[in-house]
């Protein structure tokens, strides 16, 4: 089966305490439809938890305006770590992502009212977007980037992931993953300067080279409609030498832990990653259940380390109150799943 990738499922987020951090999330961002919550021990990543299992407890949430989600995670049976060095924009790895809103300004607005931590005022990236950046309670800076791509309007002013920044030390190299073998394919920004929309974020008055990727073709799947269009933003730094972000640190501890893809056809993916210097580091060997949802999952690690994760779903809940599952595994790869279906999940809502 060819690989097809729906579009970014979500973003994992370390924190330290994962039902305060989704609680306000679901203020902020309105992603308030649980997918999945389990507490379990963590026994496939040993490769990037020191050969330890370790017991960690997660929540996947989405939004139903659309755009990828966040998984939560908390370890539980260890204290998760900081950085050891303060964040600089260009480190190597996830930077933040990429939170598709409305009104750039009304949710400017909102999140001043709310009292979050809103870095600076609304802003202009180099292709026009409108955008602007919170810090959540933990630490993680989040960029607002106004979008019209939307799955459903629930009347909130925030969505869900619709892409995300990632610091690299070789633009070439790393485009032979994000734009070669991801599909971001249309390179609609590449210079090398000072940029004034991203001085004000910790070492954002530093030269960057700054690539910004989006898809030339509609994504296609299961999920693809409701995950929506994205992009990816690559900074290169040009003047100093940039540190990993989670250097003598595990996955899972505070921060950006992964970035995820919904994709179909795990098995070509793997022989193209593979041949392309990418090989598969954990699989959970055909099949993964987290009690609530199931499938496939994979991961790789760019030039730089950064880990990507690709999931191929197999089931997922729709209605958890009677019992309703969708099994994904016997169907058209390339057929969205209909409206009235996704939309269905809303009724999981969480409220509060």
């Amino acid at each position: 089966m060819t690989k097809r990738i729906a579009g970014i499922q979500q973003i994992g987020i370390g924190i330290p305490n994962v039902h305060e951090a989704w609680a306000w999330y679901r203020k902020h961002f309105a992603l308030d439809i649980p997918i999945f919550e389990e507490a379990a021990e963590a026994n496939l990543m040993l490769p990037y938890t020191a050969g330890v299992p370790h017991q960690r407890h997660a929540i996947l949430a989405i939004s139903m305006q659309g755009g990828g989600g966040f998984e939560i995670w908390q370890y539980t049976s260890r204290t998760p770590q900081p950085a050891e060095i303060a964040f600089q924009l260009g480190d190597l790895g996830i930077q933040f992502p990429k939170i598709k809103c409305r009104d750039i300004t009304a949710m400017h607005k909102h999140m001043t009212m709310s009292g979050a931590d809103v870095l600076g005022d609304v802003e202009i990236n180099p292709i026009g977007n409108k955008l602007f950046y919170v810090k959540d309670p933990y630490g993680n800076i989040f960029q607002l980037i106004e979008c019209e791509d939307w799955f459903s309007n629930t009347g909130a002013l925030a969505g869900g992931v619709c892409g995300a920044v990632i610091g690299v030390s070789d633009m070439e190299k790393s485009l032979k993953l994000y734009r070669d073998i991801l599909g971001y394919d249309d390179v609609v920004f590449d210079q090398t300067e000072f940029f004034s929309d991203i001085k004000l974020l910790p070492g954002g008055g530093e030269k960057f080279r700054r690539i910004i990727l989006k898809h030339s073709k509609p994504r296609v799947g299961a999920f693809s409609e409701l995950l929506g269009t994205s992009q990816i933003e690559l900074l290169q730094c040009i003047d100093r030498s940039p540190r990993k972000i989670f250097e003598n640190r595990l996955w899972g501890d505070l921060g950006f832990i992964h970035l995820c893809f919904d994709i179909n056809g795990m098995n070509d993916l793997k022989v193209e990653c593979e041949a392309n210097g990418f090989p598969f580091t954990v699989d959970s060997s055909q099949s993964f259940d987290m009690g609530e949802a199931a499938g496939h999952f994979t991961y790789i690690e760019d030039p730089d380390g950064t880990l990507i994760e690709f999931v191929e779903t197999h089931k997922i809940p729709i209605l958890k109150k009677i019992g309703w599952y969708l099994n994904l595994r016997n169907r058209n790869p390339d057929k969205p799943l209909p409206k009235l279906i996704l939309k269905a999940l809303g009724l999981n809502r969480k409220k509060g």
